[in-house]
C-alpha cells in the first residue's frame, strides 16, 4: 500500500536527504583537512587502510619494526587515534655517515574519523609482522525498528474501593 505524501511531506523528505548528504560531505572534508595538517616535528604518519565489511570496519596500519608496548590506541565513538614511539636500535658497530636513511623513527600519532556506530567494547587489536590490524565490530542502527513494550496490567486499589461504595 503507497500512502500520498503531500507537499509539506516531500519537502520534508528532500531536506532530510540534502542534510544526510551535507552530514557526510563534512565528515569527508573533515577527515582530508586532518590529513593535510603539518606534523609535529620529529613526527611520523604511518600508512593506514580502512575497510568496511558487512558486520565491521578493518584497520590496517604498518608499523614495521614497533613493538605491541610501544603503540597505544585510543578509541571513542568517533574517533580512533593510534600513537606511540618507534625507536632507533643501538648499533653494535660505530657508524661514520650514513649514505642513505629513509626510515622514520620517532614519535608517530594517527587519527582516523569513525562515521560508523561501532561497539567500542568488543573492539580488538592484533600486531603481526609490523601490521596492526584492529577489528571495530558495527552495531546494527535500532533507529526505525519497531520494538514490542509489554503491558503489564494490575488492578488500582482505588477502583476497587470505588466499587465498592
Amino acid at each position: 500500500m503507497v500512502k500520498n505524501v503531500g507537499p509539506a511531506g516531500l519537502e520534508r523528505i528532500e531536506l532530510k536527504r540534502l542534510m544526510e548528504r551535507v552530514g557526510r560531505l563534512f565528515s569527508v572534508l573533515q577527515e582530508a583537512a586532518q590529513e593535510q595538517l603539518p606534523a609535529i616535528a620529529g613526527a611520523w604518519v604511518p600508512p593506514v587502510d580502512v575497510c568496511e565489511t558487512a558486520n565491521a570496519i578493518c584497520i590496517r596500519i604498518e608499523l614495521p619494526g614497533v613493538s605491541a608496548s610501544q603503540i597505544k590506541i585510543g578509541l571513542n565513538s568517533n574517533k580512533l587515534r593510534i600513537y606511540g614511539e618507534k625507536k632507533k636500535r643501538n648499533l653494535r658497530q660505530r657508524i661514520v655517515s650514513h649514505l642513505c636513511s629513509e626510515r622514520s623513527y620517532g614519535h608517530f600519532n594517527r587519527v582516523v574519523s569513525l562515521r560508523w556506530t561501532i561497539s567500542v567494547k568488543d573492539a580488538t587489536a592484533e600486531l603481526v609482522n609490523g601490521m596492526l590490524l584492529i577489528n571495530l565490530p558495527k552495531i546494527k542502527d535500532r533507529r526505525g525498528s519497531e520494538f514490542k513494550v509489554p503491558i503489564i496490567e494490575t488492578e488500582s486499589k482505588q477502583g476497587t474501593q470505588r466499587e465498592k461504595e
